[in-house]
């Protein structure tokens, strides 16, 4: 199954628990800061890696993850 995600910067508060728990590592913290001042998480996978397994999202803790699935 694949997956991709989306990362809403206006809530990431650049906690960096999704980096750390994204079994594929396809989620890094950008080079940027957000007008609020936080270094938001970005998606990276140009390889299609992700598997759509909810592990990002579950974690966040400001819900700004959604994750979408392909089969």
């Amino acid at each position: 199954m694949r997956g991709a995600i989306r990362i809403d910067e206006n809530r990431c508060k650049g906690c960096e628990l999704c980096t750390a728990v994204c079994p594929k590592q396809v989620i890094q913290m950008a080079d940027y800061f957000t007008p609020r001042g936080y270094q938001p998480a970005v998606y990276a996978d140009p390889l299609q890696l992700c598997t759509g397994c909810l592990l990002c999202a579950t974690i966040c803790p400001d819900a700004a993850i959604t994750v979408y699935r392909q089969a």
